[in-house]
């Protein structure tokens, strides 16, 4: 069907089938092909009824005016609606503009309704359409609480909501994940944010395109400092001190360097950062490899409850609702397998927004705690979860409901940031298109319609400006932010 044909059905202007001046028959033709008494009856029947109900009959839902479509399933609906109208004036379009025109769009919007199910018809409909082209699917995850919507979709039932079959896999670190995801072993992951952006620059990686479609935490990230340093507060007594964060393409990696660089720290000269996976970091606290490290959840409650290590700082006192973990599939995903996508996405928007309500994290901590989720003492998770916690270093119970939160939404202006970080610590070299990777790798627009889909509210713009222990970070000059700084690689 030509788009030509996706008029507003209800407007008397608008042309459902034919240009304006066709010259074929059906269009020149008299509407005394329908007897003239006929339709005038009809039309008198309408405003009868109308007058029945004491005005205008009123469709039982909104009745689009325009033809510009928010998403696809506007297209489908109104294409829906077009099908039914033609073929109740048997594909005749002089007839339908002509009733219109004596009764009003809107009455005929209201007869349709109260004779169909026009809802419960388009519903069937779309039910019918985009078949799974996979059902059965692999995703990996890293075991942390930065995972919480990934895993959690498993057991509390969002995946099969959607129609698919997921294996969650615990995946030992960042780097398997990365490997399994590129060579296909895995059809989405459980990535960290800067990891998509890497992958597709070829950073650290072969280049392969990959999208970021839904942000997965905010928060949720600490400093921790073994016990015996608990008189070296003051950062700028860490020189000489072994840091672990999970990968170097990590914004662990990144709000350390930020963070000690700003207390005049050199993280390549003053102190030593090593990768270490997450499971992996409350044991080397204790053997002494590590003097601290910046690390996701639940590892940094577990060095407290250890009794290894205490919370020298929460991330989100760094940067406030900085973004951390991602869901991220190949580019060739997202295109050769749409619909499983498409539904693979739903419901992990669905469950990030499930996690990001208080009152659901204390379900979610006992849903994930077992041994093929994270395999973490239910407290441990709860405390990080619900942010009622003990630091290790006061006796009185900290309450901190976000810190850590979900969200969603891919902000573009999170990607320009992390972009600004690799390039000051060299992790990428040469001029950068700050906003084409960042629009190219998160795919903001696509998360707001399907946010939207399933009845919640996103954002109304892509980019936002960030203040950053005092610092501002303005998008728009992301090389004047690169070079503002004293310490650099660059």
């Amino acid at each position: 069907m030509a788009i030509k044909s996706l008029g507003n059905p209800y407007d008397e202007k608008t042309q459902l089938i034919h240009e304006t001046g066709c010259s074929c028959g059906s269009c020149q033709a008299s509407t005394a092909e329908q007897p003239e008494g006929a339709l005038d009856d009809l039309g008198a029947q309408a405003k009868e009824q109308s007058g029945q109900n004491g005005g205008e009959i009123k469709p039982s839902r909104d009745v689009k005016l325009d033809s510009d479509f928010d998403s696809p399933d506007d297209m489908l609906d109104r294409a829906i609606e077009n099908a039914i109208v033609r073929g109740v004036f048997n594909q005749h379009d002089p007839s339908r503009r002509r009733f219109i025109k004596l009764v009003g769009g809107s009455t005929l919007a209201g007869i349709l309704a109260s004779l169909l199910p026009l809802d419960k018809v388009k519903a069937a409909v779309k039910e019918t359409r985009g078949k799974l082209e996979k059902t059965k699917l692999k995703v990996g995850f890293v075991p942390i609480t930065c995972a919480t919507p990934i895993i959690m979709a498993h057991p509390l039932g969002f995946y099969s909501k959607y129609g698919l079959d997921v294996d969650v896999i615990k995946t030992a670190g960042w780097a398997v994940a990365r490997d399994k995801s590129l060579n296909g072993e895995y059809d989405a992951s459980h990535m960290l944010t800067p990891m998509p952006l890497a992958m597709t620059m070829g950073a650290g990686s072969v280049a392969e395109p990959y999208i970021m479609p839904a942000v997965e935490n905010i928060n949720g990230q600490a400093i921790v400092l073994h016990n015996k340093h608990k008189d070296k507060r003051d950062p700028k007594k860490w020189k000489g001190f072994k840091f672990g964060v999970p990968f170097d393409y990590s914004m662990h990696n990144f709000l350390l360097r930020y963070y000690v660089a700003e207390h005049g720290i050199d993280p390549d000269q003053d102190i030593q950062i090593r990768v270490v996976p997450p499971p992996e970091m409350v044991a080397n606290l204790r053997a002494g490899n590590l003097d601290g490290y910046l690390s996701p959840d639940p590892f940094n409650q577990r060095a407290v409850y250890e009794n290894v290590g205490f919370i020298h700082i929460l991330t989100k006192d760094i940067w406030q609702g900085h973004p951390c973990c991602a869901f991220a599939c190949s580019q060739k995903f997202a295109t050769d397998m749409p619909n499983t996508y498409a539904a693979l996405f739903k419901s992990i928007v669905d469950a990030t927004h499930y996690s990001a309500k208080s009152e659901k994290r204390a379900e979610i901590a006992k849903a994930i705690a077992p041994k093929n989720y994270l395999n973490q003492p239910e407290i441990v998770i709860k405390q990080v979860l619900t942010g009622r916690y003990v630091d290790g270093v006061e006796k009185t119970v900290h309450d901190v409901p976000d810190r850590i939160d979900f969200d969603p939404f891919p902000w573009h202006s999170m990607a320009v940031w992390i972009l600004t970080q690799m390039k000051r610590w060299g992790y990428v070299k040469g001029d950068i298109d700050y906003k084409g990777i960042a629009e190219q790798v998160y795919v903001a627009a696509e998360t707001g319609k399907v946010m939207k889909e399933l009845g919640y509210e996103p954002p109304t713009k892509t980019y936002e400006k960030y203040n950053i222990m005092g610092k501002l970070f303005d998008y728009n000059k992301p090389e004047e932010y690169v070079n503002s700084f004293a310490i650099k690689r660059i």
